[in-house]
């Protein structure tokens, strides 16, 4: 397996590449990451800033976090994509939408977050650490756990 995850929008104005393998991959069910999904939930593989890098334009919203970190989740705004989020509250990282990756298969996700803002129809990876909200310390601290 390459070390590498590339990928970008759907109209292809948008291109990126990690040149690492992620630090952490979960499914997030925050009212946040369902609605901007236009489905039940988001699943975010997180990279240092250092090993991440972009072609094209990326558009940016803002948006408070049940924490008051705020949320900047961007877009290709061509065609809408969602290809990655930054948080406030942890400088320095990139969170990778795995949807938008080429192979999303390259990753598998180690736990889901706010499993109780979930729809009652969603399946839940329970063989994961599943955690009704954010635990404290956040993801970080479950996958140093782990």
């Amino acid at each position: 397996m390459s070390e590498a995850l590339e990928g970008g929008c759907l109209c292809g104005a948008v291109r990126y590449r990690a040149t690492t393998q992620p630090m952490m991959v979960g499914n997030c069910y925050c009212v946040d990451c369902r609605k901007s999904s236009g489905t039940t939930h988001c699943t975010h593989a997180m990279v240092p800033d250092a090993a991440f890098a972009a072609t094209g334009a990326i558009k940016f919203h803002g948006r408070p976090a049940d924490s008051g970190n705020i949320i900047s989740r961007g877009f290709c705004p061509e065609c809408g994509s969602a290809i990655l989020s930054r948080n406030s509250g942890m400088p320095g990282m990139v969170f990778v939408r795995v949807s938008s990756l080429d192979d999303p298969g390259a990753v598998e996700p180690q736990m889901t977050v706010y499993a109780s803002r979930a729809p009652a129809w969603a399946p839940l990876d329970g063989s994961k650490p599943v955690f009704d909200e954010m635990p404290e310390g956040g993801p970080q601290a479950v996958v140093a756990g782990l």
